[in-house]
């Protein structure tokens, strides 16, 4: 299944699980667009249908909190990346070609 259909259908169940708790369609639909991935979008189904949050408040909270999670995961990516990177400089050093002989 290509990434397009998957977010569609993800973005879909998301409205149905909204609606589902007696909330506007359109809640859901930004909702799918603030979180951004089907992977998300399962994480945020898996709270509704746990938690059965009573507040459009409640359910905001807890998609800003997803979305600080993920932004923290990419961070640590990058640090990681970066920290790699810079062990391979440090073990290999600065010049690999060796152009200075």
């Amino acid at each position: 299944m290509d990434f397009k259909r998957e977010w569609a259908r993800s973005r879909d169940d998301l409205v149905q699980a909204i609606r589902s708790l007696g909330f506007p369609d359109e809640l859901g639909v930004q909702l799918a667009k603030m979180l951004g991935s089907p992977k998300a979008m399962e994480r945020m189904m898996a709270y509704l249908y746990n938690e059965k949050p009573n507040t459009a408040e409640l359910i905001v909270d807890e998609a800003l909190a997803i979305c600080s999670d993920i932004e923290r995961w990419r961070e640590k990516k990058a640090s990681e990346a970066a920290n790699a990177k810079y062990n391979e400089m440090l073990y290999y050093g600065l010049d690999s070609d060796d152009d200075y002989e």
